[in-house]
């Protein structure tokens, strides 16, 4: 029984879930708009969420927090300006998962997760299933 199990594994070892949702969050910070499968969709977005949080927080411990995870210059320093600054007076719920059918050859259904309030102008959705 599955009793207070939270959480999928997506038939994937421990290293490889936590690399695949790295690989997701920094592909939504990056671009702001990615298309996955549903259920990886509905588990990045609260992980995602508490990254975006840690960016309002602003300081120097959180920066590093933020960084161990990511490993990317570029995107702590997108979290902690732009996108702190769009979410300054928003209390969560920085992300929204649109359902968009299903894909062709497993019949695995299809989402676009995005960022709340984002620039639509340069951003291309990319496919990160």
């Amino acid at each position: 029984m599955r009793h207070r199990m939270s959480g999928r594994k997506f038939g994937r070892n421990t290293a490889q879930r936590k690399s695949l949702f790295v690989n997701l969050a920094k592909s939504l910070l990056r671009y702001e708009k990615i298309v996955t499968t549903l259920p990886k969709a509905k588990d990045l977005s609260p992980y995602v969420e508490k990254m975006l949080t840690l960016g309002k927080k602003g300081s120097i411990a959180q920066k590093r927090i933020l960084f161990a995870k990511l490993r990317d210059d570029e995107l702590v320093t997108k979290v902690f300006g732009p996108l702190a600054a769009r979410y300054a007076d928003r209390n969560g719920g920085y992300t929204r998962i649109v359902k968009c059918g299903f894909r062709l050859g497993d019949k695995a259904p299809i989402a676009v997760i995005e960022l709340m309030d984002r620039n639509a102008d340069g951003v291309a959705a990319i496919e990160a299933s």
